[in-house]
């Protein structure tokens, strides 16, 4: 669903469907949890104990990775010497708002559990970086575009499901023109752009579309031509999540075929950073870019 769409770690972990409250609310009351608990000197197991739960759950907890009970939170907040009925406050409420019901909730039905995460991740981050091979990024395709794709890659699926996989794409696109717009670049490689999906008429629209948007303030748009022969990106298509929050790291985002890979150990992020940085550099800035799309357009 980033992509196509379907929809960490040592750290790099599989999407686990957590989703459905606020992704990143998760993570920031999981980490303040993990620094009250290890300023105590109190272990996991110990933790568990107290809430009635396992060393494993305290690990998820503390990662983001499950929803919280106030109940919990209370007893662990007591346990960590927490009684400061302000600051006990402030992790309650944000308790209650990791808790909150994603606006993706009313398209379950058309959403793996495992790219919930992905979805609640994205609409939180202050800078979405994107290589794509195979499409034309999820946050960029027109209604027809997304619906010819989705037809494709979902066959024997009725009109009513692929309307609502669709309807979804184009209610995420919403981010880039809301009052938090990220920022967002993208690197598309050319054969993003030659393959064909919908026929003349889509494709000539989505090229007019990728110009048209491709001028927002908060877009940076770059095509690498096949002229460039091999690039950075070798490995293939991946997102990177930035966050305003300085808790939460930075995310790398990798899509397989019934799960996704989330990246946040340092090390890795940076290597795709690195190969971000130069998929950038080597590709035609955004103004040679969209002569590029004109150039596309007038030969479709």
């Amino acid at each position: 669903m980033t992509r196509g769409e379907t929809g960490g770690s040592p750290r790099s972990t599989h999407g686990d469907g957590a989703g459905g409250g606020s992704v990143v609310r998760r993570i920031l009351l999981g980490s303040q949890l993990r620094r009250l608990r290890e300023g105590k000197g109190i272990t996991r197991e110990a933790a568990g104990y107290a809430i009635r739960a396992s060393e494993s759950k305290i690990s998820r907890m503390e990662l983001g990775r499950v929803s919280f009970k106030a109940r919990d939170v209370e007893d662990l907040l007591t346990l960590y010497g927490v009684a400061d009925e302000k600051e006990r406050g402030q992790l309650l409420g944000l308790a209650r708002e990791a808790n909150a019901t994603g606006w993706w909730h009313q398209y379950s039905d058309v959403l793996p559990t495992w790219f919930q995460t992905y979805v609640g991740l994205e609409g939180a981050a202050s800078l979405i970086r994107v290589f794509e091979v195979q499409f034309v990024h999820g946050l960029l395709q027109t209604e027809a575009y997304a619906h010819a794709v989705v037809t494709c890659n979902a066959r024997g699926l009725d009109a009513a499901e692929i309307d609502r996989r669709v309807a979804l794409r184009l209610e995420r696109q919403k981010i880039l023109v809301s009052e938090r717009a990220p920022e967002y670049r993208v690197v598309l490689d050319e054969a993003a752009l030659r393959r064909p999906y919908g026929g003349r008429e889509v494709m000539r629209a989505q090229y007019q579309h990728l110009i048209d948007v491709s001028e927002q303030a908060n877009v940076k748009l770059q095509v690498i031509p096949f002229a460039q022969g091999g690039h950075a990106g070798e490995s293939g298509s991946f997102t990177m999540l930035s966050f305003p929050e300085s808790e939460v790291p930075d995310v790398v985002y990798l899509e397989q075929l019934t799960s996704s890979l989330y990246l946040d150990k340092p090390e890795e992020v940076a290597k795709y950073a690195q190969a971000m940085d130069l998929l950038e550099s080597d590709s035609p800035n955004p103004a040679q870019t969209r002569d590029i799309l004109r150039g596309l357009l007038q030969l479709s």
